[in-house]
């Protein structure tokens, strides 16, 4: 509990304690606004309100994953309070168009029926492009922030290289053929800036040296770091990590849930913890 917060209970615990007489009107309206301002206490130390409303952060894998690869996102995220919502899509069976209306309503969904009155997102890859097509057109009123991990948000010069080889999009699905760089094929091409509050990660280590030379700059096997920024976005960070596991590390799980809290990064501590 911040100082802020027993200072008020402090306050409140004096304020309602009964005279000899019978409760006060003192005691009676304290009764009334105490829960209040404890239920809405500005927490400095956070930049957050601490409410009794839940927050509920939904999380999205990338392509030709599932959503055990963001379970250790989840437990982390559940033990310091969030309710969660992990939502598994199958990225082979429908396009961006189709699966950003399934799994992003499915995560919303699903958090309204957990009381949530705050919701965030947590995505990886191909799921932060479900986000940004999903509210380039819709809105809700309980959006919180977003944290996007490797998101192909300039698309990735893989697709512009292999995506034509055969049985490419049979092994990866329709979406992976909408991700190039260029052309009104590529959706992240066809997006515009975010207007939601936006922090992006992105790793620079790669363990798939030929996708690898088919991109052009410091990159973590599928996207380069360039590709993972993104007009509007409110802050970025980049981390020793590749694409296939950065949703796992413990220093990014801790940098997701700094920005969820605060709208930030923690750069201070980013380079001694990761």
């Amino acid at each position: 509990m911040s100082t802020i917060n027993r200072f008020i209970a402090a306050i409140c615990f004096i304020s309602t304690a009964p005279l000899r007489h019978g409760a006060s009107v003192r005691a009676i309206l304290a009764g009334l606004i105490c829960p209040f301002l404890l239920s809405n206490a500005w927490t400095a130390e956070s930049g957050r309100y601490t409410t009794l409303e839940k927050e509920c952060v939904v999380l999205l894998h990338g392509l030709s994953r599932t959503d055990f690869s963001m379970q250790k996102m989840a437990r982390i995220l559940t033990e310091e309070g969030y309710t969660v919502s992990n939502v598994h899509y199958d990225s082979r069976d429908y396009n961006i168009q189709e699966l950003a209306n399934l799994a992003v309503n499915e995560g919303i969904t699903d958090c309204l029926k957990q009381e949530a009155g705050r919701i965030h997102f947590a995505t990886h890859s191909l799921g932060g492009i479900l986000v940004r097509y999903f509210f380039k057109d819709n809105t809700i009123e309980e959006l919180g922030r977003v944290v996007m991990l490797a998101p192909p948000n300039h698309g990735s010069q893989i697709i512009d290289v292999f995506g034509n080889v055969p049985g490419f999009e049979l092994f990866t699905g329709e979406p992976a053929s909408q991700l190039g760089t260029s052309g009104p094929e590529s959706i992240p091409a066809n997006l515009p800036p975010v207007s939601f509050e936006l922090g992006v990660i992105a790793g620079n280590r790669s363990i798939s040296p030929i996708f690898s030379l088919a991109l052009p700059d410091r990159d973590d096997g599928k996207v380069t770091v360039e590709s993972t920024k993104i007009e509007g976005m409110q802050d970025f960070i980049e981390v020793p990590y590749t694409h296939t596991f950065i949703m796992q590390r413990d220093a990014v799980i801790q940098q997701v849930i700094h920005f969820l809290q605060a709208g930030t990064f923690n750069h201070t501590t980013a380079s001694s913890n990761l």
